[in-house]
């Protein structure tokens, strides 16, 4: 484990390498799973502010989701999640010609229209945090349908800190990150 500031971290983070290939996996881990991706209370009321300019990017079935629900439900711990389409696919999924499922949120900011990017906990993934009283646990979740994101990021020799270096500065900034890559970096090449 890796502390640094507020969090624990797996050591995961510099011994597994991973890069998503959306060519084979199809995006799943927007569509599998039982309950929305996790949402934080803040990011709700983004969600809500910006929901105007997301719409016109997803499709009919999350739309009537949202307009019946809100941009919110509750998985079977009680902590927020983005909605359900038939309790399958996220709300905000959308899929290309090729079938492959992206995310109407970050496309909408893509384009310019949204100031919200996606959920952070998307952005993260496949690294989930759980929050304790004192500090974060930042972990590694391994799940059989990254399989092919496992074999490319192996192929291409890219850890998870390194594959994810966007969304780890977004949620805990610059300054942190860098001390994530100087531990995991020192650990790889000890004096």
């Amino acid at each position: 484990m890796i502390a640094i500031d507020d969090t624990i971290n797996s050591d995961d983070l510099g011994k597994v390498c991973f890069v998503c290939n959306l060519g084979i996996c199809k995006g799943a881990c927007c569509v599998e799973g039982d309950a929305g991706a996790p949402l934080d209370e803040q990011e709700i009321s983004e969600l809500e502010d910006n929901l105007d300019y997301i719409k016109p990017f997803m499709n009919q079935a999350g739309i009537d989701v949202i307009e019946q629900t809100g941009v919110f439900d509750y998985d079977s711990y009680g902590h927020y999640v983005t909605p359900l389409v038939n309790g399958i696919e996220c709300a905000f999924v959308v899929f290309n010609e090729e079938g492959i499922a992206g995310c109407a949120i970050e496309q909408a900011w893509e384009a310019g229209k949204s100031k919200f990017r996606k959920p952070v906990s998307c952005h993260l993934y496949p690294v989930r945090i759980s929050r304790y009283n004192d500090f974060d646990a930042v972990n590694y979740h391994q799940w059989h349908i990254c399989r092919p994101a496992l074999e490319l990021g192996k192929k291409l020799n890219v850890p998870l800190y390194v594959f994810l270096k966007d969304s780890l500065i977004r949620k805990y900034g610059e300054k942190w990150y860098e001390k994530l890559r100087r531990s995991i970096e020192n650990s790889d090449n000890p004096s």
